[in-house]
């Protein structure tokens, strides 16, 4: 269905952008990941494209569901502000984290409209331009025929309009022809794009978002720029044996010449103290991107020494949210075989965990576990290093969580590539994925044992009880900040006040319709006497029913709660 355009560039318009170019992105992450190859080719700068955008959008919607509550609409300052906070926190990898800055330099300009609710094509043009060099002067060292090249030829495009671009689609398409040139011309720049023969990556997610914005003042969706020559899968590149060894995509780790580490952090600093550590942080490592502003800032840097990363992090300011991802399995000396490699296992489970607790029980099964703490999610190259740190042939990804969904994807399809057999099996929470490990065999063929790990998992109906950040509408009404959440099967189902009443009612919904065992995972902030109050209701009222508690650490929520 076509998009209606949009005339202005006002809050809907800002809105509908994001939406638009999050569906962009979710159907172009898989190919942009693939040609991944600079400046690290860890095949995720799709995933983290998505994910950066999809926490902008999040951001967006909620400022939107604020002033609805009211009956009222956001300016569209409070928007921009809302996109460019969102996508600054959630912010994943190179890529994302210079789209982050793209973001805040376009709201820079919106939301500097005062009392005007919108804008025009003038004011498209100067946003486009505040982007594209605010996100070069983010980077420490640009290089050319990246996203940089790309946004700035995108920014010029615009400007090229003159008194023709008085309307936002007139604009938006001359930034997309522009972005769309610039980023089939990346190989000519760029040795690494030249040798694998496909367009920079990061560019190609521009070009998406770009189109998305097309869409939205024009209502067309514009051509595909996937259909470039230009552009193919990683099956299809010509990459020269000496770039597989340095490519974690292939399975090994970094050469010598690159950094071992990539280092991303938030960090709560003044803007001198940031200017230290800019300095500090550049003559460690490379990729160094520093973004943000009014006191919050978001640090890329890819180095050897991690630790030296944080600490500098840790003098600045306050860092938080610290992600420290290790870009290769096993060292160069093993990956150029001078080691005889050991033996493949014939199959293993790799499971995403919410908390350290969960993690150990995981771990104490056989499964290899990625941890996902609160608000951070793993990237797909996450999941494809644990894929391979479980060095089995055959291996059963267990998401458990609905929002990994497009990441568990993209890493199984990756792990393919390199000739591992993988099942995805879509557990949506990790009480499902618990029940799917305790029915796993080896001794079974592939098929069998997922099917039956499969059917465990789809079997176990899941909920979990946690706290409201904001007001909000939800399938159960409106709830305030503060107010307990019981959801059943990721639906809001329950809105109380304390947390033992609202688990009980969330547990006798679940019951009524039956159950042999329930599981009880406790978070750290759970109540005293949560799980014996839950216990002995389960014990009292339901015959036949066994419970099993565990402790998760800190997993998000309180409490997560199957029931089999």
């Amino acid at each position: 269905m076509a998009q209606v355009p949009q005339t202005f560039f006002d809050a809907l318009a800002v809105r509908t952008w994001c939406s638009l170019a999050l569906d962009a992105l979710g159907r172009a992450r898989e190919e942009i990941d693939a040609i991944n190859v600079y400046p690290v080719a860890d095949g995720d700068t799709g995933t983290n494209l998505y994910l950066t955008l999809e926490s902008a959008a999040g951001a967006v919607e909620a400022v939107f569901a604020g002033y609805e509550t009211g009956g009222g609409r956001p300016s569209l300052a409070d928007t921009v502000h809302a996109m460019a906070h969102g996508a600054l926190i959630g912010a994943r990898g190179n890529s994302g984290t210079i789209l982050a800055q793209l973001l805040r330099g376009m709201a820079q300009v919106l939301a500097a409209q005062g009392e005007d609710s919108h804008t025009d094509g003038p004011g498209l043009r100067r946003a486009l331009r505040c982007a594209a060099d605010s996100a070069r002067q983010a980077v420490a060292h640009p290089v050319e025929g990246t996203v940089l090249t790309v946004a700035a030829a995108a920014a010029d495009a615009a400007e090229g309009t003159g008194d023709a671009g008085g309307d936002c689609g007139t604009v938006a398409r001359a930034a997309y022809d522009g972005a769309r040139a610039a980023l089939a011309a990346t190989p000519g720049q760029l040795a690494a794009l030249e040798h694998a023969g496909v367009v920079d990556a990061g560019g190609r997610g521009l070009v998406a978002v770009l189109g998305a914005l097309v869409e939205t003042f024009t209502g067309e969706t514009p051509a595909d720029p996937g259909g470039h020559p230009r552009v193919r899968t990683a099956s299809q590149a010509r990459v020269p044996a000496e770039t597989l060894i340095a490519c974690p995509d292939a399975g090994a780790a970094p050469d010598e010449g690159s950094p071992a580490f990539e280092v991303i952090y938030l960090l709560e600093a003044d803007d001198d103290a940031v200017a230290r550590l800019r300095r500090r942080l550049d003559a460690l490592g490379d990729s160094l991107v520093v973004v943000g502003g009014d006191g919050l800032w978001n640090v890329h840097v890819h180095v050897d020494d991690a630790g030296a990363a944080v600490e500098a992090g840790v003098e600045a300011g306050r860092p938080y949210r610290i992600r420290i991802t290790h870009f290769g399995a096993d060292d160069a000396h093993t990956a150029r075989g001078e080691r005889p490699p050991r033996e493949r296992a014939q199959r293993a489970v790799v499971a995403v965990v919410p908390g350290e607790g969960l993690a150990g029980l995981y771990t104490e099964a056989g499964a290899t576990t990625v941890l996902a703490r609160p608000g951070e999610p793993p990237a797909s190259g996450e999941l494809v290093e644990a894929v391979r740190r479980a060095h089995a042939r055959e291996v059963v990804l267990l998401p458990n969580d609905p929002e990994l969904r497009h990441t568990a994807a993209a890493a199984a399809e990756q792990a393919r590539t390199e000739g591992i057999r993988v099942a995805l099996i879509p557990t949506r929470s990790a009480v499902q994925g618990i029940a799917a490990l305790a029915v796993h065999e080896t001794d079974r063929r592939f098929d069998e044992d997922v099917v039956s790990m499969t059917s465990a998992a789809g079997a176990t109906r899941y909920a979990e009880v946690t706290v409201a950040e904001h007001e909000s509408w939800t399938t159960a009404g409106i709830c305030q900040a503060g107010d307990v959440l019981g959801l059943i099967d990721g639906d809001v189902a329950v809105i109380g006040a304390d947390v033992t009443a609202t688990a009980e009612t969330v547990l006798d919904r679940m019951l009524a319709a039956g159950g042999e065992l329930v599981t009880l995972v406790l978070g750290d902030e759970a109540p005293d006497g949560v799980a014996e109050r839950l216990e002995t209701r389960v014990r009292e009222t339901y015959l036949a029913v066994d419970t099993v508690v565990y402790r998760g650490g800190r997993q998000g929520a309180l409490l997560l709660i199957g029931v089999e």
